[in-house]
């Protein structure tokens, strides 16, 4: 090869090396204002989500407990079939909006719908003196709240309230966990097999909560944080509750 040659082919090594490091420069910047523009969509999306939704059957607590917050009093409470909406300040962190969700199982799941989307939490308050009695259709609507597509999508943070711990009888959350997660895999058993058995028909794809080949715990729901405290609003014991939503705020 000549010396000609051999600058000829320099010069092309040249530019293809440039041509190279181009391609990884460019594939960078596309790399980091993708990763920007996803950073900001998100950061965005959770900030204009300052709602904390506090759900559960009736009867366990939940308006006395939105009372206690709102008006900081107790305020005499009835079977609703309508939200009740109020702004709660949190120091050195804002606002939250509160939103407590009517427990009648007629209308629970459309008023739910309507404020799952600016969740930045949910509440769920349950009965712990009445679990026993009320532990099936506890499990099938905490189930249903936890499997929810957007709440799995938008990842609040989920506190499951061991309200009215006054009562002597009353579970305390680690008992009250114990007995919701053997539930909770009973009833994770048999909502699995009826999905996988539609969608061998083609019309729905089946949704595992927790980690498939054990027993259900809550710690294995990757998308969601759940975390379990005591109260007792009847005798203004909020303690928890308010330590909670100041981490959330």
């Amino acid at each position: 090869m000549s010396k000609k040659d051999e600058t000829f082919r320099g010069v092309l090594d040249a530019e293809e090396k440039h041509a190279h490091w181009g391609t990884i420069g460019v594939a960078l910047i596309v790399g980091l204002i993708t990763l920007f523009i996803f950073l900001f969509v998100w950061r965005k999306g959770r900030v204009s989500r300052r709602g904390i939704c506090l759900v559960g059957l009736c009867e366990s607590g939940k308006t006395l407990i939105f009372s206690q917050l709102i008006y900081k009093k107790a305020v005499e409470s009835f079977t609703s079939m309508k939200e009740n909406v109020g702004v709660l300040d949190i120091a050195n962190k804002g606002t939250l909006k509160l939103i407590d969700i009517p427990g009648h199982e007629r209308v629970r799941q459309r008023f739910f719908d309507s404020y799952k989307n600016t969740a930045r939490g949910i509440v769920f308050v349950l009965d712990s003196f009445s679990l026993n009695k009320d532990i099936r259709d506890v499990a099938e609507y905490l189930y249903t709240i936890l499997s929810d597509p957007v709440v799995s999508s938008n990842r609040p943070q989920v506190l499951i309230l061991c309200n009215k711990q006054d009562h002597p009888l009353a579970k305390g959350p680690q008992v009250i966990q114990s007995v919701l997660e053997k539930e909770m895999n009973v009833l994770r058993n048999t909502q699995t097999n009826q999905l996988e058995a539609v969608a061998e028909g083609g019309n729905r794809k089946s949704f595992y909560l927790g980690q498939e080949g054990k027993n259900f715990e809550f710690a294995d729901i990757r998308s969601l944080r759940v975390e379990f405290a005591a109260s007792s609003a009847q005798t203004e014991d909020l303690e928890n509750l308010k330590k909670w939503l100041q981490s959330v705020a």
